[in-house]
C-alpha cells in the first residue's frame, strides 16, 4: 500500500475514533426519549392488530415446561428446511408473543423480509410486548436514518449494535480498509449468532439472517439453509445468553452511535422514514405472508408434520468475552463442537458452507481417521459454482487432498441448480412472464470475491448456508457454527444439540437429500496416471504445505457425476471410475482462466485462512 493511501485511511481511522460533544449526545437522546414517550400504544382497544394471535406453536412452549423436571426435560423440536416455512414461523411466534420478544441477528436488510418483520416488531411493541432487537453494526441494519427513527420508535421496543468499530451505524468502503489497519482484530470480532426468542419459551436459531435470500425470495439467488425450533426449558439459556450480549458494553444502544446522534439532533426530534409509514405500500408477497402467518391453526398444521417432541436438549453459545482476547473461556460454542465431533464411533455426517478448518480440527478429524474402526465421515459443502464466498472455495480446494487423504472425507459439493432442493421456485420472484426471457440465476458480468461466479447456463441457482451435524443416528446439531476458524476464534456462534434418533435420523435424510448425485458432485482423487503418479502426489503434498507460492499445477481431486444407470458408491470402490464421470474441478462455471485465479488465491491466500 502506497504512503499516499496509507496516510488518508489512518486519518480516517483516527476519524473514526473520536466522538461527539456531550451536549450533542444528551441533546440526540433526550429526542430520542420524547419520540419515544409520544408514540402511540394499542392500550384496550378492540382492533385486531392489537391484540396477540392465538398459537398452538407458542403453547407448546409452556406445555414442555410444565411437562419438565430437571432430571427428565421435555422439549418440542422443529426443523425449518424451508425458507418460507422458516418465515411463517418467525412472523407468526412474532404476532403471537404476549411478553417479550428478544431478536439476534448478524444480517438484518431492508428488504421485503427485512421490513416484514420489523413492521411485525414494532407492533407487537404497541401492543405492549417487550421488543429487544440486538444486531452485529456491520450488517444490521446499516442506515443511520433509520436507526434514528427506530430509536424513538416506542418505549417497548429497543435497538443495539453490537461492536460499532467506528461508532457508527453505516461502515463506510474506505472504513474497511481504515479499520483492517487500526483495529484489525476488534473489526473482525463479529457477533454471528442469530435467535429469535419469544416469551422465554420458544426460540428459533440456526444459520439465517433476516433478508430476503434466507427465505426463498431472492431473484438473483438463494440460500439453502437450516433452522430449528425449539420449545421447553432450554429457551431459559437462550434467554440468559442474549442477556449476556444485551448487557456487554460493546452493545450499543442505536441513538449513542455517532451518525444515528446527528441525524436526530438535525431533525430536531425522531425522523420519518418509508419502513415505519403506516400508509405505505406492501408488496403483494408480504401480505400474503402476513395473513397465512396470522392464522395459528393453520401455521400448526403446517408445520406439526415437522415437530418433534423430545426430551433433553443443550444450547451452547459463546459468550461475548470471548471478544475480550483475555480468554478461550467463553468459547463454548466451538469447545462443544469439538467434543461432539471427537465423541463419533461409527458415523459423522457433517454440512457446512465453507470447508476450511482451523488446525486444531484438522488435528482432530486426523485422529479420527486414525482409529482402528474410524468412523465414516461424510461431507456436504459448496462447489464453486454455488458458493457466494470464492476466496473460502479457493482455500477449501487448496486442501481436497488432506482430507480426502489424511481425513478420509467423503466429500459432496452442492450444485448451483440441484434437482431436488427445499426450495419454493415460486416464491423467488424470478418466474413469470415478465422475466421469462432474462438470464435468471445464471451467467451474467464477470464474478467477484464478494459473490458468485457466473455460470455456464442460466437456472434456479442455490448456495449452501445449512450448518447442522449427525453423531451415529443419535445426536443431531443445528446452529450458527461454521465449523471454520472465523467461527472458532472471531465470531460469537450457538448451537442446538438435540439428543434424540428420530430427530437425528430426520436431519440425517436431509443432508443426504443434499448429497444426492442430483444435488451434489462426489470429490474424489483423480484417476491415476499411467506413469508418475506417485512423483505427482508427493511434488503436489510438499507444495501444498507451502504459505506461499503454491504453484503445482496437477491437483489430486476433482468432481465427478453419477453416470446413468449407476448405483451411488465412493472410492475405494472399484466400482467408482467405472460408474463416475469426471467433470473437472470447478464444473459448470463460465470464468475465464478460472483455474488461474484459483491457483493465485491457493498459492498466496494461505495467510487469509485464519480470518476465512
Amino acid at each position: 500500500m502506497t504512503p499516499r493511501l496509507l496516510l488518508p485511511l489512518l486519518l480516517l481511522a483516527l476519524a473514526g475514533c473520536t466522538t461527539l460533544p456531550k451536549a450533542e449526545m444528551r441533546a440526540a437522546a433526550g429526542l430520542a426519549e420524547a419520540g419515544r414517550a409520544a408514540a402511540t400504544s394499542c392500550g384496550d382497544s378492540a382492533d385486531p392488530a392489537c391484540q396477540a394471535i392465538a398459537s398452538p406453536l407458542l403453547d407448546l412452549g409452556e406445555q414442555a415446561l410444565a411437562a419438565s423436571t430437571p432430571e427428565a426435560p421435555r422439549h418440542h423440536v422443529t426443523l425449518l428446511d424451508r425458507g418460507q416455512d422458516a418465515l411463517i414461523a418467525r412472523v407468526h411466534l412474532i404476532r403471537a408473543a404476549r411478553r417479550s420478544i428478544d431478536l439476534q441477528s448478524f444480517i438484518y436488510d431492508t428488504d421485503d423480509t427485512g421490513a416484514l418483520v420489523l413492521e411485525e416488531l414494532l407492533a407487537a411493541a404497541r401492543r405492549g410486548v417487550k421488543v429487544r432487537v440486538l444486531l452485529d453494526q456491520l450488517y444490521g441494519l446499516p442506515d443511520p436514518n433509520l436507526q434514528a427513527a427506530l430509536s424513538g420508535a416506542h418505549p417497548n421496543f429497543e435497538l443495539r449494535l453490537y461492536n460499532p468499530t467506528f461508532n457508527e451505524a453505516r461502515t463506510q468502503s474506505l472504513q474497511y480498509a481504515a479499520g483492517i489497519l487500526c483495529c484489525f482484530r476488534k473489526f473482525n470480532r463479529r457477533m454471528h449468532t442469530k435467535l429469535l426468542l419469544v416469551d422465554g419459551t420458544v426460540g428459533v436459531t440456526g444459520g439465517r439472517n433476516i433478508q430476503d435470500r434466507y427465505f426463498d425470495w431472492g431473484e438473483g439467488y438463494n440460500y439453502r439453509d437450516r433452522d430449528i425450533l425449539v420449545a421447553g426449558p432450554v429457551a431459559q439459556a437462550m434467554a440468559a445468553n442474549f442477556e449476556a450480549f444485551w448487557s456487554f458494553e460493546r452493545s450499543r444502544p442505536a441513538h449513542t452511535l455517532k451518525d444515528v446522534a446527528r441525524r436526530l439532533v438535525r431533525a430536531g426530534g425522531v425522523p420519518a422514514h418509508r419502513l415505519l409509514d403506516p400508509a405505505r405500500e406492501r408488496p403483494p408477497r408480504v401480505l400474503a405472508m402476513a395473513a397465512i402467518a396470522a392464522d395459528g391453526a393453520a401455521v400448526h398444521e403446517r408445520l406439526a408434520p415437522l415437530t418433534l417432541p423430545v426430551g433433553r436438549v443443550d444450547f451452547f453459545a459463546d459468550l461475548p468475552e470471548k471478544h475480550t482476547g483475555e480468554t478461550t473461556a467463553h468459547e463454548d460454542a466451538s469447545r462443544a463442537m469439538r467434543d461432539l465431533v471427537a465423541s463419533a464411533e461409527r458415523e459423522l455426517v457433517l454440512q457446512t458452507p465453507y470447508l476450511v478448518l482451523s488446525r486444531p480440527a484438522r488435528q482432530l478429524f486426523r485422529e479420527l481417521h486414525q482409529r482402528e474402526n474410524a468412523p465414516v465421515i461424510e461431507v456436504s459443502t459448496n462447489s464453486l459454482a454455488a458458493t457466494d464466498a470464492f476466496p473460502v472455495y479457493a482455500m477449501s480446494h487448496k486442501y481436497k487432498r488432506m482430507y480426502l487423504r489424511e481425513m478420509g472425507f467423503r466429500i459432496h459439493e452442492y450444485k448451483p441448480y440441484p434437482t431436488d432442493a427445499p426450495i419454493d421456485v415460486a416464491a423467488t420472484g424470478a418466474l413469470g412472464p415478465e422475466r421469462a426471457t432474462l438470464p435468471i440465476f445464471g451467467s451474467g458480468s464477470a464474478g467477484s470475491a464478494s459473490g458468485p461466479v457466473p455460470l455456464k447456463r442460466a437456472g434456479i441457482r442455490v448456495g449452501l448456508h445449512a450448518k447442522s451435524m449427525v453423531l451415529d443416528d443419535r445426536v443431531g446439531v443445528v446452529g450458527s457454527h461454521n465449523f471454520d476458524p472465523r467461527s472458532d476464534n472471531l465470531n460469537t456462534e450457538s448451537m442446538v444439540v438435540v439428543h434424540d434418533r428420530q430427530f437425528a435420523g430426520a436431519l440425517r435424510a436431509s443432508i443426504q437429500r443434499d448429497m444426492a448425485p442430483e444435488n451434489a458432485w462426489m470429490v474424489a482423487r483423480q484417476e491415476k496416471p499411467p506413469v508418475f503418479s506417485g512423483l505427482n502426489y508427493s511434488l503436489g503434498k510438499a507444495s501444498e504445505k507451502l504459505p506461499i507460492f503454491d504453484l503445482w499445477p496437477f491437483p489430486y481431486a476433482s468432481s465427478f457425476e453419477l453416470k446413468p444407470g449407476c448405483n451411488p458408491t465412493a472410492p475405494p470402490d472399484p466400482a467408482f471410475y467405472r460408474c463416475y464421470e469426471d467433470v473437472g474441478a470447478f464444473p459448470e462455471v463460465d470464468l475465464p482462466l478460472k483455474t488461474v485465479y484459483t491457483r493465485i488465491l491457493t498459492a498466496f491466500g494461505a495467510g487469509l485462512v485464519p480470518i476465512l
